[in-house]
């Protein structure tokens, strides 16, 4: 959380190639060329001479089919799943052991007992409570899916696919400070248990932060628990889940394990883009008989993250080489100690993300909102993307960000249950002042604005968090606000903003379960 003295970025990334230039040119207004370096890196310095102008737009974020690089690692144990009846009180499975079946799609005519679930959760240097805070709301997660009634108050006994990710896609700035064996996820699932990846609650730099408790004392190292696909399935009667100690709910279980996931990531969080990738259904695990993403079944994501999006799009705007070319540090920060444009950092992601104004010149923003600059990749990407979902693929979607935006102090007591009061409506836009600063932080306010360019949204137990401003606007573009011309009332809440400082996650989790009500239906 809010440090970029140690990002981290891909080091496989030469083996990668560009595939969606079909996806980003449309997005921008000059002239689309590849550049030909290795996703991950700068381009060369005959790549970005001069300003840099509308004509030579460098693309080198793109996205990645899994396919060109190889399968994903997958476990060696058979697929098993338990059946039979139910416990009534609880919704959890039996035991008994067979073959897991292809999955089904939604039936027709609109109603639907599937749902497809999305975590996409920062693993920077400073998540470490906020990730273990997450893992401690899991099994009440997994209870509220099993327990979701439909609009008519009946138990849906929803079929689940739940799939993880992080927030890292490739980044050059992050490269210098990867560790030899970590890759970028750039959306492909992880689902291997956390304790074959210990490593990665080892932060980076000299003294780093050490943090295995956020897996080992939620996942057993003798007995972990993990899925047989690249996601966790459960419904009422099966599983895909090998729990070997056969204790508690394996969904909670093998969540638990795969959920956590490091603090050794990249500081350029890029959770959009992550998310993009991640739903791309070209992917790998979209596709075959066992895809994450099912037609017609509605779609939840989770993003969980305590900085700003930085979906790259160009990267030579954030390439130190050019520390003396006007075009290209045009967003970089000044530095408080010498008054110059020294290096990017992660204020670069939000000065080129966003536009604030200032009027009276108090360090206090009467607004600030995206804007394209063509050094993102545009908020109308995200948001065309997901519309496309649901129609191309009738899946309807609903997002909960956990973000830096003040505590939620009233929610809503009927469904939804989307806050009332606090959270975006108490977010406040301002430079960093001397109180936000955290007892045993040598930091000044200068430096903290240096940094991250834009004041804390929330302070909470587990530190700070800056105000996700892009992925506020594509979560809010979500919402179904009502048509005034007619007589029905067509508002619907699509979207959940709430607190990643709060200390406990479980209205969030409520607030979720509220949007999903409508999607779902118990088949007859």
């Amino acid at each position: 959380m809010l440090n970029l003295s140690t990002p981290r970025t891909s080091s496989a990334t030469t083996a990668r190639v560009c595939l969606a230039v079909a996806l980003a040119c449309p997005l921008v207004h000059v002239g689309c060329w590849l550049d030909p370096s290795p996703l991950g890196e700068f381009p060369e310095d005959s790549d970005t001479q001069g300003s840099g102008g509308a004509d030579t737009l460098v693309l080198t974020s793109q996205h990645v089919d899994d396919t060109t690089v190889g399968p994903l690692p997958t476990t060696t144990a058979d697929a098993t799943t338990t059946t039979g009846e139910p416990d009534t009180t609880t919704g959890e499975p039996g035991t008994t052991t067979m073959d897991l079946p292809p999955v089904p799609s939604c039936i027709d005519g609109g109603a639907c007992d599937q749902l497809d679930v999305l975590f996409v959760i920062d693993n920077s240097g400073t998540m470490g409570e906020e990730q273990s805070q997450l893992a401690d709301s899991f099994p009440a997660f997994v209870s509220r899916l099993r327990n979701l009634t439909d609009a008519n108050g009946k138990l849906v006994g929803v079929d689940v696919h739940v799939m993880v990710t992080t927030t890292d896609v490739p980044h050059p700035l992050c490269t210098p400070f990867e560790k030899p064996d970590y890759d970028a996820a750039d959306g492909a699932p992880i689902d291997t248990p956390c304790t074959e990846r210990l490593e990665r609650f080892t932060g980076l730099g000299a003294d780093p932060p050490v943090m295995p408790e956020i897996c080992t004392s939620r996942c057993s190292s003798a007995a972990p628990a993990f899925p047989t696909d690249p996601f966790i399935h459960f419904n009422p009667t099966a599983h895909n889940v090998i729990d070997p100690d056969g204790e508690g709910d394996p969904a909670a279980d093998a969540l638990a394990c795969i959920g956590p996931q490091g603090i050794d990531g990249c500081g350029m969080e890029a959770p959009l883009e992550a998310m993009l990738r991640a739903l791309d259904r070209d992917a790998r695990w979209n596709r075959g008989d066992r895809p994450f993403l099912r037609p017609g079944a509605p779609l939840a994501i989770v993003l969980v993250t305590d900085e700003t999006d930085c979906s790259t799009l160009n990267f030579s705007y954030f390439d130190p080489k050019m520390v003396d070319d006007p075009e290209f540090n045009k967003y970089w920060p000044t530095d408080p100690s010498n008054g110059h444009k020294t290096e990017p950092t992660s204020a670069t992601c939000w000065n080129a993300g966003m536009t604030c104004a200032d009027d009276d010149d108090d360090g206090v923003y009467e607004w600030c909102m995206s804007e394209d600059k063509e050094v993102l990749y545009p908020v109308d990407r995200y948001n065309k993307f997901l519309a496309g979902l649901k129609q191309v693929h009738d899946k309807d979607v609903v997002m909960l960000v956990l973000g830096g935006v003040p505590q939620v102090t009233v929610h809503n007591s009927d469904p939804p249950f989307e806050p009332l009061e606090g959270g975006v409506a108490g977010l406040v836009y301002r430079d960093w002042q001397p109180g936000d600063i955290l007892p045993g932080d040598t930091d000044s306010p200068a430096q903290k604005q240096f940094e991250f360019g834009i004041g804390p949204g929330c302070v909470g137990p587990a530190g700070q968090a800056v105000p996700p401003g892009r992925i506020q606007e594509v979560c809010q573009g979500l919402d179904i606000a009502d048509d005034p011309e007619t007589p029905v009332n067509e508002r619907a809440v699509r979207c959940c903003i709430e607190s990643v400082c709060d200390a406990d996650y479980t209205p969030a989790l409520d607030c979720l379960a509220g949007m999903l009500q409508p999607a779902l239906q118990a088949l007859p």
